[in-house]
């Protein structure tokens, strides 16, 4: 018998397959591993001659390294973080096989052998001796992209800028000293706040919720706090939603420090700034950074303090794959690096109070005295008139509201949320109320202007002459206004005084401090200057509080505190008009400006119903029998639950396709699967290994995952 034979004494009451298999482990086993030497006869690296190389390519089963040889030539630059182009995937030319299309990669490590048994290609280029993908980094990409069932590829692209040769070529500047320890000031009114400065000075890693008082001071609270992590000797890094609030929490950093100790990392700043500055955050120059959500993966050496303002802010949800959002990124960067987090906001997330009932952060607010003083007297329809006229009540300016805009415009500029932009976007028939549909797509016809004509607010088509299909009339009445429409009115209502829109078309960066009525949609409210608003209407209660989604509760008071946190304080005259139903419990909270206390109500609801985040939730979307097929080949937790499927609305043709909806005209479904706390990891995991599996093996119709779900109303 050979020695191939000779592997067990049992072998004969082994199955064919097994044994066949176990001869060719052993085969296997003696047989010489990959060493690379030559390269149709050109030197390789003397040591390590073998690159494992992440190669940029974000399909998740091929979310694994990939060996290459390392020429000779090549040796010195092709480091362990530096970018190359390598040839990947094999095609046919003139009889030999060679290697497929140049791709971009990094080099993750330089090994000795390699595990592939046959001929390892080489690298083809060295792209840039810079190691921008350091293992700090890498470690970071690799447990964001397990956590939201992603591939590497995918997050790297996230975390790393694309590369601009002349930002490479310039040096960085050298590293400033540490600055001396900042004064607490504005920290002084929250009664723990100085302490948390103290412990970021000393080098510890304290963890807080901060809910911010209202008024223009929290840029300069969170620029103290950063200077305090700076002068302990370690780095800080805060993210922000939007590149205006990115640029407030900027200027007083830079007024507190001076220049050279922090950079900013937005995108306004062009792809070679931007490059530039995060360059000099990799080589160690800057220790400091100030950006919104793509700062959340910045190299920032030795991360002493985490922090996140406004974390329900939609923006920090990033809409490429795999889709992670700010604050899970920077939760794991607090506790992988040993550093500090802060998530502030003028309001208070579910998350955000779920972190503080588990312990793991402190809450960091100021008492109900200092709250009483410094935020704005709020008064909803129910204190007027209104109270004695249901009609004047159910009006969407009631008679409370021209007197609070009246009185108001006599100190300085008021402040009219309202919730939707446009002219009229919404209109329904004058006689039966049915709401009017576009003849071509079935989207909704909205007024553009007081004398144009009637368009499809999907497919841009113009409708003159539109007769109502129910009951044949001819006449339209509003049934939402917009920002324009809102402005019309109150201009007319004030004609001395001027009126001014800030939306998603241009967004206003500050108003100055004299009578005014600015007319905004949430989120686009600019600052005033000086004490702030002299008063602020929140109109259309109802267009946020009625949404179809989990969070309109809290969506709706996050974006009331938001707009009244730039009104002047009741003792100077501030007030806030909230234009919703008195009873509701977000209205209740605005009142009493009391956000933590809304959210810990939330998250015990949410308790007991099991919805996010007491548990885990995943989303598989696409046709009805891939997502079938895929949650039968899904080796799910023991635990899991699967909600469905439902199906999804059907994207109509024309309407501009949103984050994740289906193909127009494509009936897709939702399965959503729940897990309790601890199974989120291993319900990840299973998803991507079904998800790989079935794009290697192209099974039916691919499905879409996306881990921790923002709409699942």
């Amino acid at each position: 018998m050979s020695s191939d034979d000779d592997t067990d004494g049992d072998s004969a009451a082994r199955p064919p397959e097994q044994l066949a298999l176990l001869r060719d482990t052993v085969r296997r086993s003696r047989e010489p591993r990959a060493r690379p030497r030559t390269w149709r006869g050109a030197a390789l690296a003397p040591e390590r001659p073998v690159a494992r190389v992440l190669v940029d390519k974000g399909l998740v089963h091929l979310d694994r390294y990939f060996d290459y040889a390392v020429p000779a030539a090549m040796d010195d630059e092709a480091v362990p973080g530096v970018r190359v182009r390598v040839r990947f995937g094999a095609g046919e030319k003139q009889g030999r096989r060679e290697g497929g299309r140049l791709t971009g990669g990094f080099i993750v490590d330089r090994v000795e052998e390699s595990d592939y048994p046959g001929t390892l290609a080489p690298l083809a280029q060295v792209l840039s001796p810079e190691p921008v993908l350091t293992p700090g980094l890498l470690a970071l990409c690799r447990t964001v992209a397990d956590r939201y069932a992603g591939s590497l590829a995918d997050v790297v692209q996230l975390a790393v800028p694309p590369r601009m040769a002349r930002a490479e070529k310039a040096a960085s500047p050298p590293p400033q000293p540490p600055p001396p320890a900042p004064r607490p000031e504005g920290w002084e009114r929250y009664p723990r706040g100085s302490g948390f400065l103290d412990a970021l000075a000393r080098g510890a890693a304290p963890r807080a919720v901060w809910t911010a008082l209202p008024g223009p001071g929290w840029p300069d609270e969170l620029a103290r706090a950063v200077a305090a992590t700076l002068s302990g000797g370690r780095g800080a890094l805060a993210v922000l939603p939007d590149g205006r609030s990115a640029a407030r929490a900027d200027g007083a950093l830079t007024a507190l420090l001076g220049p050279g100790h922090h950079v900013m990392l937005t995108a306004d700043a062009g792809p070679e700034a931007r490059y530039r500055r995060w360059l000099a955050v990799s080589r160690g120059s800057v220790r400091a950074v100030v950006g919104t959500r793509a700062a959340m993966f910045a190299p920032v050496r030795d991360l002493g303090l985490a922090a996140l303002w406004d974390d329900a802010d939609p923006a920090h949800s990033d809409d490429h794959a795999p889709q992670p959002h700010a604050r899970e990124v920077l939760l794991l960067r607090a506790a992988h690096e040993q550093a500090g987090f802060l998530l502030g906001a003028h309001g208070c997330t579910v998350e955000a109070a779920q972190l503080v009932d588990s312990g793991w952060a402190r809450p960091l607010t100021a008492d109900r005295a200092t709250v009483r003083a410094a935020a704005p007297a709020v008064r909803t329809v129910g204190d007027g008139d209104e109270a004695r006229d249901p009609a004047a009540r159910a009006a969407r300016l009631p008679s409370i509201a021209w007197r609070t805009v009246r009185d108001a415009l006599e100190e300085g500029p008021v402040l009219v949320q309202v919730p939707r932009r446009g002219y009229v976007p919404r209109l329904s028939c004058a006689r039966c109320r049915t709401p009017a549909r576009c003849t071509r797509c079935h989207g909704p016809l909205e007024a553009t202007g007081a004398e144009e004509t009637l368009r499809c607010a999907w497919c841009a088509a113009e409708a003159p002459g539109r007769a109502c299909p129910e009951c044949g009339g001819t006449r339209l009445r509003g049934s939402v206004f917009g920002t324009r429409r809102t402005a019309e009115e109150l201009g007319r209502a004030f004609p001395a005084v001027p009126v001014r829109t800030s939306g998603r078309d241009h967004i206003l960066d500050s108003v100055p401090d004299r009578p005014a009525l600015v007319v905004s949609t949430p989120g686009a409210e600019p600052p005033a200057a000086g004490a702030g608003y002299a008063a602020a209407l929140l109109l259309d209660g109802w267009a946020l509080l009625g949404r179809p989604d989990l969070r309109a509760d809290e969506e709706a008071l996050r974006r009331w505190l938001s707009a009244a946190a730039l009104v002047r304080p009741g003792d100077q005259g501030g007030s806030v008009l909230v234009v919703a139903e008195p009873t509701l419990r977000p209205v209740q909270a605005l009142l009493r400006w009391d956000p933590a206390g809304h959210a810990v109500r939330e998250l015990a609801e949410r308790a007991e119903l099991g919805f996010p985040p007491v548990s885990r939730m995943a989303a598989v979307s696409g046709p009805g029998d891939g997502v079938a097929a895929f949650l039968g080949q899904a080796g799910l937790p023991e635990r899991a639950e699967v909600l469905g499927p439902v199906p999804l609305p059907v994207v109509p043709a024309g309407r501009p396709r949103r984050t994740g909806e289906p193909p127009p005209g494509e009936q897709w479904e939702r399965a959503l699967i729940r897990v309790p706390p601890g199974d989120g990891a291993a319900l990840a995991a299973a998803l991507k290994q079904t998800q790989a599996l079935r794009l290697a093996r192209r099974e039916g119709p691919a499905v879409r995952l996306r881990i921790d779900p923002p709409d699942i109303g």
